[in-house]
């Protein structure tokens, strides 16, 4: 029993420190999807986190590699050569557990799990290619297990269903143009809605706080993307045979977020001592090019990367993404505990974009004022490796041809805090 008790005090922190540990993963990751709130064996829980990720990738020797849309930041040679890329971003969860039954639980939740915000600004050489881009995602989830007996442990069978909403935009300089008619920039707005499910399994043995899950999260496709794209700053006379400039054209497309599968251990090893850990895979590599035509061409021609009726594309050419976590807790007393942990994540570039491998450090600590309720405070440093960003080849086009840019071992800090009230 002594593994029991140190369960309801310990692995939250644990959990936290994860959180804090995998804020800045790679793809359009932020938080991911979590049930850990699930297994928790409390028969009425309320969970609220919120993480303060503070990226700093700075973008160095950047150069213009294409003269047809301007030179630099103002189309004929201005701008900087070093500018940083990153802005910090907020990532909040909500959660409430209730066991319906002796043996069902259910977890209703609300996440941001994807999002991305490249900020670069207009004053930099690689205006043409990014001014600002943010992808922003609301997520709510309902996931259920069933709980039945299996020799010395129980085993759990997990399903649930998501619903979410992902949108965004892309601003960049288009073309060269006089300040007396027009920036120059145009502005791509998109919005996409889609449905998707979770099925899994996990073992444990709560005497010695063991569990093993594993959960495999699908695909949400976003099949009818819309949105606009803002070409009003750049006027038409510049190039007549473009039917999109001076205007806002209406576009559609189609994408998908990725399925992904985690595996996750954790035992007690001593009295009062917990080990953790997970592996992640995340199917990144379906994002590649991602084109959007005008809706006026919808159902007369395919819209494809290299279609005659593409209007624009975001341009990701991703791999699929690796993250295993590890870390060890202890419970100091019936009203602390502490954990740390450390995290890997694969970079999901494959040379367009600053996405390379990191390593992260977190640290959590959790106080228990009462049996009800319970704080939370976690912390992660980590170090985003270096790498650059240039033309990529990806069936039969060549990518990133607007500007080339180098970046070095930057640092990613992370805070997370968070309250759980329990019955």
């Amino acid at each position: 029993m002594v593994y029991r008790v140190i369960a309801r005090g310990l692995l939250s922190v644990a959990l936290v420190g994860l959180l804090s540990g995998t804020a800045f993963a790679g793809g359009l990751e932020r938080a991911g999807y979590s049930v850990d709130q699930l297994f928790d064996p409390d028969a009425v829980t309320f969970e609220a986190d919120s993480v303060l990720v503070q990226p700093d990738r700075t973008l160095t020797n950047a150069r213009d590699t294409d003269a047809s849309d301007g030179l630099g930041a103002n189309g004929v040679g201005g701008g900087t050569a070093t500018t940083r890329d990153t802005d910090n971003y907020w990532v909040p969860r909500v959660g409430v557990k209730l066991r319906v039954f002796e043996d069902v639980d259910c977890l209703a939740d609300y996440s941001q799990p994807w999002g991305v915000h490249s900020h670069p600004g207009r004053n930099w050489v690689g205006a043409n290619s990014n001014i600002e881009t943010k992808v922003h995602s609301d997520s709510y989830a309902v996931t259920c297990s069933y709980k039945m007996d299996a020799g010395q442990g129980d085993i759990r069978f997990i399903g649930g269903v998501l619903y979410q909403d992902v949108g965004g935009f892309k601003e960049r300089l288009v073309a060269p143009i006089s300040p007396a008619f027009g920036t120059g920039i145009g502005r791509l707005d998109l919005d996409g809605k889609g449905y998707g499910w979770r099925a899994g399994i996990a073992y444990e043995i709560p005497e010695y706080a063991l569990r093993a899950s594993l959960v495999y999260n699908s695909e949400v496709k976003l099949d009818d993307i819309t949105g606009t794209l803002d070409l009003r700053q750049i006027p038409g006379a510049i190039n007549p045979a473009n039917p999109l400039l001076g205007k806002v054209t209406p576009v559609f497309g189609a994408s998908a977020m990725p399925d992904s599968i985690e595996l996750k251990l954790q035992s007690g090893i001593a009295p009062d001592w917990l080990a953790f850990g997970s592996v992640k895979w995340t199917d990144w590599s379906q994002l590649q090019s991602i084109p959007f035509c005008p809706v006026a061409t919808r159902g007369i021609i395919a819209c494809t990367p290299k279609g005659p009726t593409r209007a624009t594309s975001l341009d990701l050419l991703y791999r699929d993404g690796w993250t295993i976590s590890g870390g060890i807790g202890h419970k100091f007393n019936d009203q602390w505990s502490g954990a740390v942990s450390v995290t890997w994540d694969r970079g999901t570039s494959t040379g367009l974009g600053t996405q390379t491998d990191s390593w992260t450090l977190g640290t959590g600590v959790s106080y228990s004022p009462t049996s009800n309720v319970e704080f939370r405070v976690a912390g992660a440093v980590g170090i985003l490796t270096s790498g650059s960003s240039g033309i990529v080849s990806y069936d039969g086009k060549d990518y990133g041809k607007d500007v080339a840019y180098d970046y070095s071992n930057d640092i990613v800090t992370a805070l997370s805090t968070s309250l759980k009230v329990k019955f």
